[in-house]
């Protein structure tokens, strides 16, 4: 079996603005993953806890129901999930806050507004180092 037989590689998206998911959606798919997307931290926790971990997670931090800070300590708890790369994309800037998501356990942290070929760049990275 070669690289092009293989089953896409699948990636959850987290993220509550319509526009922003899409174009994440949008991202992903063109690189071949499947991709599921939940809208609120809820949705998220629901995939977590139900599915198989995918091969990334792009997450907001500020979600209804639950925020980002708390999903990636959940999905580091969850079995299968613990080494799943984990990029968070906010609009939060301050290094404390950046630092909170890193030692949360996310492997990346990517300000909003981003720039679309330096995320798939970090995605490729992360991503491809778990296939």
């Amino acid at each position: 079996m070669n690289a092009t037989d293989r089953l896409p590689m699948s990636a959850l998206v987290v993220e509550d603005d319509e526009h922003i998911a899409h174009l994440l959606k949008f991202i992903l798919e063109r690189e071949r993953f499947a991709v599921h997307v939940a809208k609120d931290g809820r949705e998220a926790r629901e995939f977590i806890e139900q599915q198989p971990a995918p091969a990334i997670v792009l997450l907001d931090v500020m979600l209804p129901f639950m925020d980002g800070f708390g999903l990636v300590s959940l999905l580091r708890a969850q079995p299968g999930w613990e080494s799943t790369p984990v990029i968070m994309l906010t609009a939060k800037t301050q290094e404390k806050d950046i630092v909170r998501a890193l030692d949360s356990g996310a492997n990346d942290y990517i300000v909003k507004p981003f720039q679309p070929a330096e995320l798939l760049a970090r995605i490729k990275r992360l991503s491809l180092r778990k296939a």
